[in-house]
């Protein structure tokens, strides 16, 4: 694919610096709000109820993060997506640990079935369990998926109108028409925690500059996994490779993304 179309997506987030509004998990929210500084992004992390569907109405997109729900987190996710949805608004889902949990799957239903959502990230077992294939999660990582994992999530795509995204390896974006393949990463990226909850961040300073979803979501995944190359290649391990992703995400630029962005479309 032509890279020029990331590379303006991302200069543009640098350029406007969205308000990125997170209802998003205690793990990882410190990181979550670095990472969307670092990528151009304005974090904010408000779950209150008295004030999560206020906030979400000053913001470019909205992340939703079920890491560690309860359900008055659930319910403060509802209201805020609500005044999301009818401003228009883009949410992004990260459906945590769906599939281990009943609580976890259902939660995911009801956020799926009761709002709009632009695009769901997940690992394979997450998206898997969602589009009703044969899937397992263990706790909040991907235990594998039987089935094609194209074939599953273009399916998951069609049917719900979502643009779906299958973390992994090669990460997988489609909106059940389109389907694009990026291949930034490193393995250095699963030795911590957080990296997935922190692409999805990414992901929401991307789509609240880009109304075209699928390419939102590639732009933020090849990015970030530019930038995770780049930091692997600097850190002796998990404890200096984390300061140094916050690094390569700051210090990269969109001429770097169109140099160094991996993505092939299907």
């Amino acid at each position: 694919m032509d890279n020029q179309v990331f590379s303006d997506i991302f200069a543009r987030a640098r350029e406007q610096h969205p308000l990125v509004h997170h209802i998003t998990n205690y793990v990882t929210v410190n990181d979550c709000a670095n990472i969307t500084i670092c990528a151009g992004g304005a974090p904010v992390m408000a779950d209150a109820g008295e004030e999560a569907g206020e906030m979400a109405g000053f913001a470019g997109a909205l992340v939703l993060n079920i890491g560690t729900l309860n359900p008055g987190i659930i319910e403060s996710m509802i209201l805020a997506g609500r005044v999301a949805n009818e401003r228009k608004i883009p949410i992004i889902l990260d459906p945590v640990g769906a599939g281990a949990t009943r609580f976890r799957t259902e939660s995911t239903r009801r956020l799926l079935d009761e709002l709009t959502i632009a695009i769901i990230k997940g690992n394979a077992g997450e998206i898997g369990v969602l589009a009703g294939a044969e899937a397992k999660v263990r706790g909040v990582d991907s235990a594998g998926i039987n089935g094609d994992p194209v074939v599953i999530t273009r399916t998951f795509a069609r049917d719900t109108g979502i643009t779906v995204v299958m973390s992994g390896a090669t990460d997988i974006v489609t909106d059940g028409k389109r389907v694009i393949l990026v291949k930034n990463g490193h393995p250095m990226m699963g030795r911590i925690s957080g990296t997935g909850c922190m692409a999805t961040s990414v992901t929401g300073v991307c789509a609240a500059v880009e109304g075209d979803r699928v390419m939102a979501a590639a732009t933020a995944l090849a990015a970030f996994g530019l930038a995770g190359e780049r930091a692997a290649a600097r850190s002796r391990g998990p404890g200096s490779f984390k300061p140094a992703l916050f690094d390569a995400m700051a210090a990269l630029t969109p001429e770097d993304v169109l140099a160094g962005a991996r993505v092939t479309s299907m």
